[in-house]
């Protein structure tokens, strides 16, 4: 039995399939993961380009799309004789070697549950990728960002952070786990359908004891915004929903509701933004993330003793205070501590 599963959800993906698949094919040793596409009910062609130029790559299909969260949690529950599963995107173009230094890290290190590779964007190849870059943190009031990526700030890749560290979250655009440890969390929530829900997972599994690591030795593609564009307004609404809803799941109680409260007056902020600007399909999206969040949280009964915020010292700074108002855009002036390297 091979050890890994690098496993790709697709809907409605036939060309990206065509795109990104064969690096995958070309690029994964066979003697240490099988590739397997799970296909999310696509109408598209996907599955007879699966059959008729991958024929090697076994495919799991579903009946429906639903979504990138339960989609994935119905396949890993198929796929526990696999000690670790990689969630790949399918418009991830991986490199030669990119899997042995995930896997290598994983195993001499049993107390790390979940790992990422260096993530540059495929469109400009010398530059970091938005979601996930070289390893991701939530700052005091649960803003992610990343090494590399602050906001809308993209940093060149020149080796500055090619250091093996921990980190708050790891991307899921490219998301090796322990299996074992995956299904006895629950795996990603499904009620977030999409966007943060990995986030919230590697918050789960800090709180329960494990670490979670970039390894930049690993490097990976990511074109991104594939599936739903940037300036999407249901973008904006399912990532401000979530992240309320990922707070309200994994603070503790004493800290959860004045963290929040403060979160939603800079949601507040960026509504005045969205209102001058005249997107009024973004100031309704931030509504309807608020209202639904009000809704959704009563489903949470979880109550956290720690405020693992707190762990990492890139979890007690204040991004919004020190971007906008120092002018700091980059992570190395944004705290140039690092997380433990180990």
């Amino acid at each position: 039995m091979k050890p890994v599963a690098v496993v790709i959800l697709n809907w409605n993906g036939a060309k990206l399939l065509q795109e990104f698949l064969p690096s995958v094919c070309t690029y994964t040793p066979e003697c240490l993961a099988d590739v397997i596409v799970v296909d999310n009910g696509s109408t598209d062609s996907s599955l007879e380009v699966l059959h008729d130029e991958f024929p090697a790559v076994r495919v799991i299909a579903f009946d429906q799309n639903y979504g990138f969260a339960k989609g994935y949690n119905l396949a890993i529950d198929k796929l526990s004789e696999y000690r670790y599963i990689l969630l790949l995107n399918s418009d991830v173009e991986v490199t030669e070697g990119w899997l042995q230094p995930l896997y290598e890290y994983a195993e001499k290190h049993p107390h790390v549950a979940a790992l990422q590779p260096k993530i540059r964007a495929y469109r400009d190849k010398e530059y970091f990728e938005y979601a996930g870059a070289c390893g991701g943190y939530l700052d005091c009031n649960g803003y992610p960002y990343c090494r590399g990526r602050i906001f809308d700030t993209i940093e060149r890749d020149n080796g500055q952070y090619d250091d093996v560290c921990d980190v708050a979250w790891a991307s899921g655009a490219a998301l090796m786990v322990r299996t074992h440890v995956y299904s006895s969390l629950g795996g990603l929530d499904a009620e977030f359908f999409a966007h943060m829900e990995e986030i919230d997972l590697c918050w789960r599994m800090r709180l329960s004891g494990y670490r979670i690591v970039a390894v930049p030795q690993a490097v990976v593609y990511h074109y991104g915004g594939a599936s739903l564009d940037s300036s999407s307004p249901r973008k904006l609404y399912l990532n401000y929903r979530n992240n309320l809803l990922m707070m309200y799941k994994n603070l503790p109680v004493n800290i959860r509701s004045w963290r929040i409260f403060r979160r939603m007056m800079y949601d507040g902020i960026s509504v005045v933004k969205y209102l001058v600007s005249g997107k009024w399909a973004f100031v309704k999206a931030v509504w309807d993330a608020h209202r639904d969040f009000r809704k959704m949280k009563v489903a949470y009964n979880t109550k956290p003793s720690t405020n693992s915020l707190n762990d990492l010292p890139q979890g007690q700074i204040n991004i919004i205070f020190n971007y906008f108002l120092r002018g700091k855009k980059y992570y190395s002036l944004m705290h140039p501590i690092e997380g433990k390297q180990r």
